[in-house]
């Protein structure tokens, strides 16, 4: 199932400039006077997606190896996952029938665990109910043993899929028009899964195949490209993906705009670390945000240094990223400020926060 607006959405994201010098006029928007929206620079960071382009190329296909699967099978996978997930199984399960959502598992304390993306397998012949996990390929032992600790005597089976790739795909710039439904398949049927990215338009399709194949011989006008190339993307939009950006233990669901993600739910029953959540939400106050940044000179190892304003007043914490494209966490009452990275030596690089256009334009910043 394609949204109309994907392809065009995904590659704007990617390619244009735009320039919101201030969001206090945009309806429904409390408390954002001041801060501004930035995309990729072109002449700076240019065709993310790609390095050399084939003229007729109008995807590129980005092998995730940095991302593995696991399979939970069982009558009470549904049942099981729903206790652990911030986001409602509902969705995979109920009427609605989604081929995948976007998810956390918290710690008691309310803190992110493991960012996850599950798809809705087809039901086997005993009607059983199947589902495949995809995450940080770093923390796979871990999300198991965390499985296993709450699995007690559900029927549920964990299972390695080591004969699965994920994939991602996104479109290039020009897209919008060519293909508006979104890239076809010429076989269908060799991919177990072909979905969009539920996280955002932005971040395009998510396909996961057997290890031996290669998307760019089903999608036409497609090739393969550069992993670093999609971290590249991801910094430029804002949206965090695996341990680096999302810290386990550390990072906090809805300071990781989880919401905006659409990974987490307000209205279904109880979940580990749901109490924290849920407080912070219906109080409504939420005093910094992971946002994308951008160095005005790239350093080596950023990650973990502090960000100041001018004044020396702390304003946030650098997280991860790729040359002088980022994510920090940034107190939103600076996010329009002048900031400076404190980096060790006699460094000293400025840093711009923006606030991502795929954001909701009726969010809520504090």
């Amino acid at each position: 199932m394609y949204n109309s607006r994907l392809v065009g959405v995904v590659a704007a994201a990617a390619h244009r400039t735009v320039c919101r010098s201030s969001l206090s006029s945009a309806p429904g928007v409390a408390g954002t006077a001041g801060l501004f929206c930035t995309r990729t620079d072109p002449e700076r960071h240019g065709r993310p997606m790609h390095s050399c382009p084939a003229p007729d190329t109008q995807f590129m296909c980005y092998s995730l190896t940095h991302r593995a699967l696991l399979r939970l099978q069982g009558e009470d996978s549904a049942a099981f996952l729903q206790g652990l997930v911030t986001n409602d199984m509902e969705l995979l399960t109920g009427e609605s029938r989604r081929g995948a959502i976007h998810t956390h598992m918290l710690s008691v304390q309310g803190r992110t665990l493991f960012d996850l993306i599950l798809y809705r397998l087809k039901e086997s012949e005993d009607g059983q109910f199947s589902v495949l996990v995809e995450c940080d390929r770093t923390v796979t032992d871990s999300l198991q043993k965390h499985l296993k600790v709450y699995k007690i005597r559900r029927k549920v089976s964990i299972l390695p899929c080591a004969d699965l790739s994920p994939w991602a795909v996104l479109p290039l710039e020009g897209g919008e028009g060519r293909e508006a439904a979104g890239p076809k398949l010429s076989a269908p049927d060799r991919v177990l899964l072909w979905e969009e990215d539920p996280r955002t338009v932005a971040m395009g399709w998510r396909l996961v195949a057997p290890t031996q194949l290669n998307p760019v011989e089903l999608i036409s006008e497609s090739r393969q490209g550069d992993i670093e190339d999609y971290h590249r993307h991801r910094y430029t939009i804002g949206l965090p993906e695996g341990v680096q950006d999302l810290p386990p233990g550390v990072a906090l669901p809805l300071e990781s705009n989880l919401a905006y993600m659409r990974g987490i739910s307000f209205t279904k029953g109880c979940y580990i670390g749901q109490e924290l959540t849920a407080r912070t939400h219906h109080t409504g106050v939420i005093r910094k945000r992971l946002m994308p940044v951008r160095l005005s000179a790239p350093i080596r190892d950023p990650e973990g240094l502090a960000i100041v304003t001018e004044a020396g007043k702390l304003a946030g914490k650098h997280r991860a990223g790729s040359g002088s494209l980022g994510l920090a966490l940034i107190r939103l009452a600076h996010a329009n400020e002048q900031l400076v990275l404190q980096a060790p030596g006699d460094a000293t690089p400025t840093l711009q926060a923006s606030v991502p256009e795929w954001w909701p334009k009726d969010g809520k910043l504090e």
